[in-house]
């Protein structure tokens, strides 16, 4: 832009509705509260000129405590002497605004609080964030930020002819301007030195004379004023103590024992493009000011080729690059830094800005990789598992007519979708059993198992599908000792299916699998061959063979996830499941006398046998 035209933009629109009175004035505090608006020649000032008019005319048409909001509304800066000049004349409400809102300048301040009418200079007592000097200038001027007396007997009476019923608002809350001593009128003497701490009689503020009758009752307000005061004059100063000591140097001079150094969490900083942190936070500053945080990179040498390195040469953002610094104990140690580039108005690079902090500390309960590894598929099946819930929800409706007749084949597509989908939920569950078990997130239940009768019986459920192919799985070695393990019954089935069936899944046509079922060491041992189908694996537990007889299905995935799956099982139980050899063996701890429960004393997998 070669020229401003907003200004003139405004003006040349008219409001005439609600709104858009409302608006154009809205956009002239926004153009005219920028104190960087214009050059000054004649057609800016005209310009200007009509704008103090038409905000005075829009002033009309829209309420002072409208207006009052408006100007305390964000997004706009009120940065220009001459609008809040302009802004004091209105209505007490809009001027305080104007005046607590209002980013000026100490020369601007010092220009400016002459011209304010009288009453409204009271309201800048409501600001504590005016310059030293504006300050100095509103004590000069009489301006204090405590409330006149209220007129009552035995006060100075009298007429004021300067008093303006217009300002009676400011007036009440604010003393505008100094008072010479009057003479002394009816009810008061003139005593320039009297002490109310030694029962004197007090001087009054405002006239500087003493009151002939005196109650120490009535000053208790000003008393606990004072201390209230005293109190938090106190307390800055010793806030402000406290922080000059922790960050000032102390000799060795045997002063008593030293405060702990505080170990600092984060901090902010900024570096100059030669990567050099030259500003910092107040609380650190002294400790990391010209540090360098980037070396200058040359051709071919890779001692420096950092993560943080690469991003600062590149004028790339940094995000959570590890950096290691040095010195205080403060702030000596391993950091995690994030920062963004930053660039001149002439587009050159003028370094970073950004926050150092601690990288978390890593607890005992923190997670491993394989545990967060496990926590994300179980979270993935469950963003899985949801669909597919739907789907076999939908195709067991068609299947079953529950919305109306449908064809007999839309019945039979939707059934053989609902049991592919049940298939899939199955192996939903076996992913998330494993990762569970592997993590420890899930455990066996704890029971007691004939663990003797249940092999039998598990080998006399394969027979029937295997003998007809002439292979099976024999039992050639038990002691007949019923091997009581501490597992719930239903787990236990599952584990011994699990490695059964897909032992015998895999059997080749007359091939016969030859298992041991024994005692060794307090440990239920249960050995069995290894097909041929598996024999070739290098690691059966991540063996892809599907079952060579199609009605023994031991699980979706392959016979190595089955097995994996079992081993977790047993690991869960406190024993384990190996490859020794061509054989693979089971071991399960067994059930002690002291172990036994007594309510299932005669063992409740005996009871399942049949």
């Amino acid at each position: 832009m070669f020229f401003d035209d907003r200004l003139a933009t405004v003006l040349r629109q008219r409001g005439d509705s609600e709104a858009g009175v409302r608006t154009q004035f809205r956009q002239l505090l926004d153009i005219l509260g920028n104190r960087k608006f214009g050059p000054r020649d004649n057609r800016s000032q005209s310009l200007i000129a009509a704008a103090w008019l038409r905000m005075d005319a829009l002033a009309d048409r829209i309420p002072a405590e409208e207006r009052a909001a408006m100007i305390r509304e964000p997004g706009w800066r009120l940065r220009s002497a001459d609008l809040t000049a302009h802004l004091s004349d209105f209505e007490p409400e809009v001027a305080s605004a104007a005046l607590v809102r209002a980013e000026l300048s100490a020369e601007d301040w010092s220009a400016l609080i002459p011209r304010l009418p009288v009453r409204a200079r009271g309201f800048l007592r409501l600001r504590r964030d005016l310059p030293v000097d504006t300050d100095a200038l509103l004590s000069r001027l009489g301006v204090y930020d405590r409330g006149l007396p209220s007129p009552s007997a035995g006060t100075l009476s009298g007429s004021n002819d300067d008093f303006d019923d217009s300002s009676a608002p400011a007036a009440r809350n604010y003393r505008d301007l100094p008072v010479e001593p009057p003479e002394p009128r009816a009810g008061f003497e003139t005593q320039p030195d009297a002490d109310p701490a030694n029962g004197e009689r007090p001087i009054d503020p405002t006239t500087g004379l003493v009151p002939a009758s005196f109650d120490r009752a009535e000053s208790g307000r000003s008393e606990i004023s004072a201390l209230v005061e005293r109190i938090a004059q106190f307390r800055r100063t010793r806030d402000v103590e406290a922080a000059d000591a922790e960050l000032s140097p102390r000799l060795p001079l045997d002063e008593g024992p030293s405060a702990p150094h505080r170990r600092v969490s984060s901090f902010g900083f900024a570096a100059d493009a030669a990567g050099r942190i030259e500003w910092a936070d107040t609380e650190i500053a002294a400790m990391v000011i010209g540090t360098k945080l980037a070396a200058p990179r040359i051709l071919g040498e890779t001692r420096n080729d950092t993560a943080f390195g690469r991003a600062f040469a590149r004028r790339q953002p940094i995000e959570r690059c590890e950096f290691e610094l040095s010195g205080s104990a403060a702030i000596a140690g391993s950091w995690v830094v994030d920062a963004q580039p930053r660039f001149a108005e002439t587009g050159n690079f003028a370094g970073y800005v950004g926050r150092f902090r601690r990288p978390p500390e890593i607890g005992d309960d923190e997670q491993s990789p394989a545990e967060r590894e496990a926590d994300r598929i179980r979270q993935l099946l469950h963003e899985l598992r949801t669909p597919v819930t739907a789907v076999q929800g939908y195709a067991e409706v068609i299947q079953q007519q529950l919305f109306g007749p449908a064809p007999h084949e839309y019945r039979a597509l939707a059934a053989a979708i609902a049991a592919d989908a049940a298939h899939i939920l199955a192996g939903f569950e076996e992913l998330d059993r494993l990762a569970k078990l592997e993590t420890g997130a899930a455990t066996i239940e704890a029971g007691e198992t004939n663990l003797s009768g249940l092999v039998i019986r598990t080998i006399n459920q394969l027979a029937p599908v295997l003998t007809p192919r002439m292979a099976g799985i024999e039992l050639v070695h038990d002691d007949q000792t019923p091997l009581r393990v501490g597992i719930d019954p239903d787990e236990a089935e599952a584990l011994v299916w699990r490695i059964f069936a897909t032992l015998g899944g895999g059997c080749a046509s007359g091939e016969m699998l030859a298992c041991a079922l024994e005692n060794v060491g307090g440990m239920a041992r249960l050995t069995c061959d290894l097909p041929e189908q598996l024999l070739g694996e290098d690691d059966i537990f991540a063996a892809e063979a599907k079952p060579i007889a199609g009605t023994i299905n031991a699980g979706p995935f392959g016979a190595g996830f089955t097995l994996r799956l079992a081993r977790a099982e047993a690991r869960g139980a406190g024993g384990n499941l190996q490859q020794s050899g061509e054989r693979v063996m089971l071991s399960l701890p067994l059930l002690t006398a002291e172990d036994t429960l007594p309510s299932q004393s005669g063992g409740s997998g005996a009871g399942r046998e049949r």
